[in-house]
């Protein structure tokens, strides 16, 4: 995730765009005594989803309005750590005893399947979330969910990046087998770049953006010996051309 100049651009619909086309979360399986029926049982868990991520939306969008970017940053960096670093590491037990303090069974069987899916005995209960709701849930600090959850919320979107990442490079490969050029790549990483939410952006260098538009600027076909210095190193992505100064991975996460 990088950096420009400016936040959210349009920030009054965060809460709006979080809460679309939420499909309810996998939860570990339970008994029930209730004698309802599938969409009654079934709407409570998405609301109450749908609920926590409207509030977490409004507080992400107060800290991205007071807090500048390089800030936002540092806040991230520090999150993660608390997440999947060191720091979590050292309170890996508390965090895995944590409890949300509500009585409702759904967001308590959620808790529980969170930290199920960090032990390798369960799925991830956000699998299948946009990268903007994941987000909202990894850096939320209001307390709507557990540190486990955060985690899992922070798991996805990673894996979500990492396919995004294979297939892109692929591409790039194959562009440059066809052309010799790698601007359609260049411009799709950066079109991803400002798809992803405020926080995600403030965590990729300060020279990402600046990077991406010279190489789209310079629309060069990297076989001719006048751009050899600037062709792309594709070897380390995807085993494919030979390298130069700059590199698809340096791009890509």
């Amino acid at each position: 995730m990088i950096g420009i100049a400016t936040a959210v651009s349009d920030s009054s619909s965060i809460a709006t765009a979080a809460t679309a086309n939420i499909q309810p979360p996998a939860t570990a399986s339970t008994d029930k005594t209730e004698t309802t029926d599938t969409p009654t049982s079934t709407g409570p868990a998405v609301s109450t989803l749908a609920r926590q991520l409207s509030n977490a939306a409004k507080r992400a969008e107060l800290r991205d309005a007071t807090i500048d970017f390089k800030a936002l940053g540092q806040l991230a960096g520090r999150i993660t750590d608390e997440l999947i670093g060191d720091t979590y590491s050292a309170n890996r037990a508390k965090n895995h005893a944590e409890v949300p303090d509500t009585d409702d069974p759904g967001l308590l069987a959620r808790a529980r399947q969170a930290t199920a899916f960090i032990k390798g005995t369960d799925s991830n209960p956000f699998r299948g979330l946009s990268r903007e709701q994941l987000a909202l849930i990894t850096y939320d600090e209001g307390g709507d969910f557990t540190i486990d959850e955060r985690h899992a919320a922070w798991s996805e979107a990673y894996a979500q990046e990492q396919a995004w990442a294979r297939q892109v490079v692929q591409k790039a490969s194959d562009e440059y087998a066809a052309t010799g050029k790698t601007l359609c790549f260049f411009a799709e990483v950066l079109d991803h770049y400002e798809s992803l939410p405020a926080i995600e952006r403030a965590q990729y260098p300060q020279s990402y953006v600046a990077g991406l538009r010279q190489q789209i600027g310079l629309d060069s076909n990297y076989t001719s010996s006048q751009a050899t210095s600037n062709s792309p190193n594709l070897s380390t992505a995807s085993g494919t051309s030979s390298g130069a100064n700059t590199s698809i991975a340096a791009f890509t996460r």
